[in-house]
C-alpha cells in the first residue's frame, strides 16, 4: 500500500507502538545508580552476605544444579515451609505452608494478586504517598487506580480513607506498613477499620505490605489474618535479609487466597536455583536478624543528628528516614549528590528519603546534610 513503507529505526519511540492506551506517557520505575562513593537511595541492606552463608548458598546451588535438567518443584514447598516456619517464629502468628506463597520479588506477589483479584473493570486504592509499584503493577495488570487520603503527618486519615472505600468500592485495597517512602507504620486498629468498610461495601481483598516490618518498632500485623479470609500480609527477602539480588518475596494468608494465585502463575515461576538460595538464607536467620538490629539503631542515630541539624523527620519503623523540608528538594538532592552522596528524590514535594547505610556510609550523608543546612542558612 502507498505510503506504508518501512520507518527508520530512529524514529520510532514507545508512544509509536500499539501499545495500550493506559501506558501511554508514563515512565518504568527505577531510581537513579550512579556511581558515587557512598549509595543510600534504594533502601537495599548495607551489610554483605557473611561467609558461612555465602557457602552455604553455593553448596545448595551446587545440589540444586545438578538437577536443572528437570523443572524445579512447581509449588514451591520445601520453601514455603520454611518461610512458614520463619513467619511463625517471628510474626506472633502460626502458619502453614497452607497459608505462604512464595514469588520472584514482592512486586511478583502484588502483579499475581492484582492478575486474580484486579485487572480490566476493577480498581485497588492506595494510602499516597506509598509504594509507588502498587499502582504501577494495578495499571500494568489493566486495574483502574485510585490515590487515597493521607493526613499531614503522613499517617492514614481513618474515616477519610474509610469514606473513600466506601465510596469507590474498591476490588483491591493496599496499606503499607511501614510505608514508603515516609517510614510510617500502620496501627492494628486502622488495618481493621478498613478492613471491615471493605467487606461491606464489596467486599474486597486488603494487602498489607509489610516489607520493612523486621526493623520496625511494632510488632507484625501478621495475627490479623485469623479469621479474615481476604486479609493477606506480604513480605520480602530483600530487605531484612540483605538479599535484593536474590528476589524472593512472599505472602501469607487464607489457604484460599494461596490456591487463588496459583490460577495466574507462570509454570515453574521460581527457579530451582532461587529456591536453594532462599532456603539457605532461612538458615542463618539469627545471623541476619542481627544485622537488622545494627541498621535499626543508625536509623534512629540518622533521626535524632537529621533533627538535631535542624531538619524535619518523619517518624521512622523501616530501613530509611524521610526528611525535609525543602523549598525545592530536587536542588537539595543535588547538593547532597554534589558531596559524593547519594539519596532518593521520590517526588514527595519538600521531602528526600536516605537509607540507613554503614556507620561510615551514615556519617558522609550526615556530613554532607549539615553542610547543606550551613549553605541554606548563609
Amino acid at each position: 500500500m502507498e505510503g506504508a513503507g518501512p520507518v527508520s529505526t530512529y524514529d520510532i519511540g514507545i508512544d509509536d507502538l500499539p501499545i495500550r492506551d493506559e501506558l501511554r506517557g508514563k515512565s518504568p520505575y527505577g531510581a537513579p545508580q550512579l556511581d558515587v562513593p557512598v549509595q543510600l537511595n534504594t533502601n537495599e541492606n548495607p551489610y554483605p552476605l557473611p561467609e558461612p552463608l555465602v557457602a552455604r548458598i553455593a553448596e545448595r546451588v551446587a545440589e540444586a544444579a545438578r538437577g536443572l535438567n528437570r523443572y524445579p518443584d512447581r509449588d514451591a514447598v520445601e520453601l514455603r515451609t520454611e518461610l512458614a516456619r520463619y513467619l511463625t517464629r517471628t510474626g506472633g502468628h502460626p502458619v502453614g505452608a497452607e497459608n505462604v506463597w512464595a514469588a520472584n520479588g514482592s512486586n511478583e506477589v502484588i502483579q499475581q494478586l492484582l492478575q486474580t483479584f484486579g485487572g480490566p473493570g476493577r480498581t485497588a486504592i492506595g494510602f499516597e504517598p506509598s509504594y509507588s509499584m502498587h499502582g504501577l503493577i494495578a495499571r500494568g495488570t489493566g486495574t483502574g487506580w485510585i490515590s487515597g487520603p493521607r493526613n499531614d503527618d503522613f499517617t492514614i486519615d481513618v474515616e477519610a480513607a474509610r469514606k473513600a472505600i466506601a465510596e469507590h468500592r474498591p476490588d483491591v485495597v493496599f496499606i503499607t506498613s511501614p510505608n514508603n517512602p515516609t517510614g510510617t507504620a500502620v496501627e492494628a486498629e486502622t488495618v481493621l477499620a478498613l478492613y471491615e468498610t471493605a467487606q461491606a461495601t464489596k467486599p474486597s481483598l486488603v494487602v498489607v505490605d509489610e516489607a520493612y516490618v523486621e526493623f520496625s518498632h511494632r510488632a507484625s500485623l501478621l495475627p490479623l489474618i485469623e479469621g479474615r479470609p481476604n486479609l493477606v500480609v506480604s513480605r520480602t527477602m530483600s530487605k531484612a535479609f540483605g538479599a535484593a539480588g536474590l528476589r524472593l518475596g512472599y505472602l501469607a494468608a487464607h489457604p484460599a487466597v494461596v490456591d487463588a494465585v496459583q490460577l495466574v502463575r507462570l509454570p515453574y515461576h521460581l527457579s530451582a536455583v532461587t529456591q536453594a538460595t532462599a532456603l539457605a538464607a532461612l538458615e542463618h536467620t539469627d545471623t541476619l536478624l542481627g544485622y537488622v538490629e545494627q541498621l535499626k539503631k543508625e536509623r534512629d542515630r540518622l533521626v535524632t543528628e537529621l533533627r538535631a541539624a535542624g531538619y524535619e523527620v518523619t517518624d521512622s519503623d523501616a530501613n530509611f528516614v524521610q526528611f525535609g523540608r525543602f523549598e525545592d528538594s530536587h536542588t537539595a538532592w543535588q547538593k547532597i549528590l554534589d558531596q559524593g552522596v547519594l539519596v532518593r528524590d521520590n517526588g514527595v514535594p519538600g521531602w528526600l528519603r536516605v537509607t540507613a547505610g554503614t556507620p561510615t556510609e551514615n556519617d558522609a550523608f550526615l556530613d554532607a546534610v549539615r553542610q547543606l543546612k550551613k549553605e541554606q542558612r548563609a
